[in-house]
C-alpha cells in the first residue's frame, strides 16, 4: 500500500500533509509525529530531520506585537515518512459528494465597507499608518471529517487552480486546512557549493480581478496604469525590505516586477533577496509577518487589526513553514503564507478569511469586492461557490503587448540603491578615503523598521551603525551622529510615553549641539522645538512620492505621513525648505542638526541615498567634516 492510500484510506488516523509546491508534475505526501510548541525557537529541528511547521498569526507576539489569543497552537509535524507521487494520483481522492453548504460572510458587504470607510478616516488619516489589511471571513459547514473534506478538496484546488506558490492540505487533530497560496512570505536556502546563504521574500500586491469571460487584456493594461494599485504594491514592497535591512547584512535586492496569474485573479509581484549569516527561525521570526496581510508600519497595524478585528485569525495571514535538512547539519527555510485557505474542524465547520490591503484613496465597495474574489478559488474548492472565472489559459497576461514595458517602467520610479548589488566604503579593501567612514551613528527606532532601512544607508557611507529603541535611546548621548528616527502618531499626543521620550530625546540633543539627524516623525517633533506648528495635512502623504529638493539636488521621496510642520518664523541660523506653497516644510537645517519629512532611504526616494548624505554632512559640520560633492543615487 503506498503512504498516500494508506493515510488517506477511511479509518485511517495519522496525520498527514499533501504539498505540490509551484507547477510541479508531482505531489509530496508527508507523515509524522504532532508536537506543539510554545515558540520557535523551540521547533524540534533536529539534525538531517524535516519538520512542516503551521504558524498561528498570534505568534507575531514574539516581536512584541498585540494580537488575539485564540488559543491556534504553534504545530509541527516532524517528518518520519515521505512519498513523492505523480499529480494524477490525487484524482482518487475527489470526492463530489463533499460539499459545503449554508455559507456566507459573517461580516456583510455594507459593513465591510463601513469598516474600509472608518480605516481611511480614522487609522489612515490619523498618522497611525500607510495601509492596513482588514480580514472578514466566509463560513459554512460540510459534512464530512475534516481529514477527508481536505484530501478532495485538495484534489480539485490542484485541478482547477493554476499560479499557486504551493497548493496544499494539512489533516492533525482537530486543525485540517487546504489551501492555494499565491505567495511565498519567506524563504532560506543554502548554496552547497559556497555555502552562503540567500534569504528571499515575495511582496504581492495590486489585484486584477478577472472578468467572467476570462482575463482581458485591454482591462489589464488599464489596471497597470492605476494609481492605487501600484501604490499599494510599492508600499509593501518598502514594507519587506525593512525586513530584508534586518535579514541580510546588505539589506536586500529587489527583482521584478512580475505577475502571479491565476484562475480569478492575476496580481503584481517582486522578489527580494540577499546574503544572510542568520539562522532559519531567526528570519523567520524577524519577517512576522508579511505586510501584504497586516499593513505597515507592522506593529501599528498589528495594534489596528485587534481593535478592528474582533476575534482571533487563527492561521490566517500566517505561515506554513516547512523547514528542510540542507545536508549540513542545518535547514533551509520555505514558507508560504497563509491565505486563500480554508479551515475545518472535526465538527465540519469550515471558515475561509480573506482580506484586502486599504490605502488613503481605496474605493469601499471594490475592496469589499476584492475580498470575495479573493475567497472564489477556494470556495469554489470546497463547493461554496459558483464555477467562476473562465481560466483562459489561452490568454497569458505577461504576454500582451505593452505590458513587459509597463511593468519594466515601474522600476524608474525606484531607488537604484535597492536594485542594484550594495556595497560600503569598506568592502574592497578595508580602507576608504571617504570623511564619514568609521564615525559612529545610533539611529533610534520610534516603532517603525524604516530605521532599519535608514541604517543600511548610512553603512553605505562607512559610518558604523546601531539601531536602538526609543526606550534606550538616552544611553546613547556619546554617538557621533544620533538619527533620530520614523514612527506612526501625532507629536503632540501627550499620552504616549514614546513620544515623550521622542521629545525629551530630540530636544536635548538640539540643545546640546551635538550632531543631529531627525526624520519623519522627529523631523515634526524637531519643528514644535523650534516653535512651529504641527498639523493635518489636506490629504494624507501615506505612500506618495513628493518632490523634494535640498541644497542642489532634487529628487521624488517616499512620504508616510498624515501629520506635517508647518511653515512659520524661524530662529536666527536656520533654514527650512517648503512644499504645498510654502505651507508645509520639508527639511530644517541648523547649527548641528538637520531634519527631513520624507523617507529618503524609502524604495519610493529614487535620488534620496544623495540627499540623506548632504543632510548627514550638514548635521555632522561641527566636527569638522568637509561638504563633499555627491552624483545623485
Amino acid at each position: 500500500m503506498s503512504l498516500l492510500d494508506r493515510l488517506t484510506r477511511p479509518g485511517a488516523t495519522e496525520p498527514f500533509a499533501l504539498l505540490r509546491r509551484g507547477a510541479a508534475d508531482h505531489v509530496v505526501v508527508l507523515t509524522g509525529d504532532v508536537v506543539d510548541v510554545d515558540d520557535l525557537a523551540s521547533i524540534p529541528l533536529d539534525e538531517g530531520v524535516d519538520v512542516l511547521t503551521l504558524v498561528p498569526f498570534s505568534q507575531i507576539r514574539e516581536r512584541g506585537f498585540e494580537a488575539h489569543d485564540d488559543g491556534s497552537p504553534l504545530r509541527c509535524l516532524v517528518i518520519r515518512e515521505s512519498e513523492t507521487v505523480p499529480l494524477e494520483a490525487v484524482e482518487v481522492l475527489r470526492d463530489d459528494s463533499i460539499v459545503s453548504s449554508g455559507g456566507g460572510f459573517t461580516t456583510s458587504d455594507a459593513e465591510y465597507e463601513g469598516i474600509v470607510r472608518d480605516v481611511i478616516r480614522d487609522d489612515i488619516g490619523s498618522g497611525a499608518g500607510a495601509n492596513f489589511v482588514i480580514r472578514r471571513d466566509f463560513e459554512a459547514r460540510a459534512y464530512a471529517s475534516g481529514r477527508r473534506a481536505v484530501a478532495a478538496w485538495f484534489a480539485n484546488l490542484v485541478r482547477q487552480e493554476t499560479g499557486a506558490y504551493w497548493t496544499f492540505a494539512i489533516a492533525t487533530p482537530g486543525i485540517n486546512a487546504v489551501g492555494a497560496s499565491p505567495e511565498k512570505h519567506v524563504g532560506v536556502v543554502r548554496d552547497p557549493a559556497t555555502g552562503v546563504r540567500t534569504a528571499s521574500m515575495n511582496p504581492i500586491s495590486g489585484t486584477y480581478r478577472h472578468p467572467a469571460t476570462g482575463p482581458d487584456a485591454a482591462q489589464f493594461v488599464s489596471f497597470l496604469g492605476d494609481t492605487k494599485e501600484t501604490e499599494e504594491l510599492f508600499m509593501v514592497v518598502d514594507e519587506e525590505m525593512k525586513m530584508m535591512s534586518q535579514i541580510c547584512r546588505r539589506g536586500g535586492r529587489i527583482r521584478g516586477p512580475h505577475l502571479k496569474q491565476m484562475r480569478a485573479l492575476t496580481h503584481t509581484e517582486y522578489l527580494l533577496e540577499g546574503e544572510t549569516d542568520r539562522h532559519p527561525v531567526d528570519v523567520l521570526r524577524l519577517s512576522l509577518f508579511a505586510p501584504t496581510v497586516t499593513g505597515s508600519p507592522m506593529q501599528n497595524a498589528c495594534a489596528v487589526i485587534h481593535r478592528r478585528e474582533t476575534t482571533g485569525r487563527g492561521y490566517y495571514a500566517g505561515v506554513l513553514a516547512l523547514f528542510e535538512s540542507d545536508g549540513a547539519g542545518g535547514h533551509d527555510l520555505d514558507a508560504p503564507i497563509l491565505i486563500r485557505t480554508a479551515y475545518i474542524g472535526d465538527d465540519g465547520y469550515v471558515r475561509v478569511p480573506v482580506g484586502a490591503t486599504l490605502v488613503r484613496h481605496s474605493d469601499p465597495a471594490s475592496e469589499m469586492r476584492e475580498t470575495a474574489a479573493k475567497a472564489a478559488g477556494i470556495l469554489r474548492a470546497i463547493g461554496a461557490g459558483s464555477g467562476g472565472p473562465d481560466s483562459r489559459d489561452d490568454v497569458r497576461l505577461d504576454e500582451v503587448p505593452g505590458v513587459a514595458g509597463l511593468l519594466a517602467a515601474r522600476n524608474t520610479r525606484l531607488a537604484p540603491f535597492w536594485l542594484t548589488p550594495q556595497r560600503t566604503p569598506l568592502d574592497d579593501d578595508g580602507t576608504t578615503a571617504d570623511p564619514l567612514a568609521g564615525r559612529r551613528a545610533v539611529v533610534v527606532d520610534a516603532e517603525d523598521d524604516f530605521s532599519a532601512m535608514l541604517a543600511h544607508q548610512l553603512r553605505s557611507f562607512g559610518l558604523t551603525v546601531e539601531v536602538v529603541p526609543w526606550s534606550s535611546a538616552q544611553d546613547h548621548a556619546d554617538a557621533d551622529l544620533l538619527v533620530a528616527g520614523p514612527g506612526p502618531g501625532n507629536p503632540r499626543d501627550a499620552s504616549s510615553p514614546r513620544l515623550a521620550a521622542m521629545r525629551e530625546l530630540v530636544d536635548e540633543r538640539r540643545a546640546s549641539g551635538r550632531p543631529l539627524l531627525a526624520v519623519c516623525l522627529s523631523h515634526q517633533i524637531l519643528a514644535l522645538g523650534l516653535g512651529l506648528d504641527v498639523g493635518p495635512l489636506r490629504e494624507p502623504h501615506q505612500g506618495r512620492a513628493v518632490p523634494l529638493e535640498y541644497r542642489g539636488l532634487r529628487s521624488d521621496i517616499g512620504f508616510y505621513n498624515s501629520f506635517a510642520a508647518l511653515a512659520g518664523p524661524l530662529p536666527d541660523g536656520v533654514e527650512a525648505t517648503t512644499e504645498d506653497g510654502g505651507r508645509v516644510v520639508q527639511t530644517l537645517s541648523g547649527p548641528g542638526f538637520a531634519s527631513v519629512q520624507g523617507h529618503l532611504e524609502s524604495v519610493l526616494s529614487r535620488d534620496g541615498r544623495a540627499i540623506l548624505r548632504r543632510l548627514v554632512e550638514h548635521a555632522l559640520a561641527p566636527a569638522a567634516v568637509p561638504e563633499v560633492a555627491t552624483a545623485a543615487g
